[in-house]
């Protein structure tokens, strides 16, 4: 069992947990990946890591609800435990040295980026960090990234912090400014990382994106992960899970993406369905 020792509720239906992992931890470098399971009837999840607590032997993860299981973990709190916490899996964050880089976190990307920004700021490198989110209330990490970013720039959908527009704006604009990066590291959804993709591209500027395909054991076994890098097939939890952005097949890794879209409405459906109850005083948000 693995104890969760804090949570945090960042905005709606957005939450960062502490798991006591100690052996995990020890392991784990950025650009790793772990796959946890709630319960004995529960599904196996990727999560990527925001951050490590190498002196508690703590994991934090930022948890989104958009699933079942997500909006399941949602309902734990600080004293309850996961059955399962798997890792790390996956290779690590290939890292320059000296190198001007931008790292690019868009929705809960802002996490997994933020360990890797962290890492190329202890390993002697220029770290300028691009964040996006819809709103300001879906942003997260901006002070932990300022910390450790020699540049912080901050967009939203609808203006309603910092720039408005969307990552790649800011990005356009750092390159005809004449900043010169000798590489991007960009993670969050699918549209977002293509845009970044076909932006640097043109530039001739190395970008490095993590793919999150459909993925069950996370050992290469079940296949489910693959995708098409350089038009060779690949299994994102064990040749990946950070790719050269410019090699991706998008376009089959969107479809694949959407594969069991109908069945997970199913499921979160069918989750609510049976705990969602009318409470007024509680504070329990409809949940039992």
């Amino acid at each position: 069992m693995f104890k969760i020792t804090d949570k945090k509720t960042l905005s709606a239906g957005v939450h960062l947990f502490r798991i006591e992992a100690p052996e995990i931890v020890k392991k784990h470098k950025a650009g790793q990946f772990i796959i946890l399971r709630l319960h004995e009837k529960g599904e196996r999840i990727p999560i990527s890591v925001a951050d490590v607590d190498k002196k508690n032997g703590e994991l934090l993860l930022l948890i989104q609800e958009v699933g079942k299981t997500s909006e399941e973990m949602g309902t734990l709190k600080a004293g309850d435990s996961l059955l399962d916490v798997v890792g790390p899996l996956g290779h690590p964050t290939e890292l320059p040295t000296n190198e001007t880089t931008v790292c690019i976190g868009g929705g809960i990307g802002m996490a997994p980026i933020h360990c890797i920004a962290k890492t190329l700021h202890k390993t002697g490198n220029k770290v300028i960090s691009i964040v996006g989110a819809r709103s300001k209330e879906l942003l997260t990490f901006q002070d932990e990234l300022t910390d450790i970013s020699d540049q912080l720039i901050v967009t939203t959908d609808d203006g309603s912090f910092g720039q408005k527009g969307f990552v790649t704006d800011a990005l356009s604009r750092l390159i005809e400014g004449g900043e010169k990066i000798d590489e991007v590291f960009a993670i969050g959804p699918l549209p977002m990382m293509r845009a970044v993709c076909n932006l640097t591209k043109g530039y001739n500027i190395k970008t490095t994106v993590s793919l999150n395909p459909i993925m069950v054991d996370g050992t290469g076994m079940c296949g489910a992960c693959r995708a098409t890098v350089d038009g060779k097939t690949v299994f994102a939890c064990i040749d990946g899970p950070e790719f050269d952005g410019h090699k991706v097949n998008f376009d089959e890794l969107g479809k694949r993406q959407r594969m069991y879209i109908n069945e997970e409405r199913i499921s979160r459906d069918k989750y609510q369905a049976e705990h969602k109850h009318t409470c007024d005083t509680c504070g329990c948000e409809g949940k039992k």
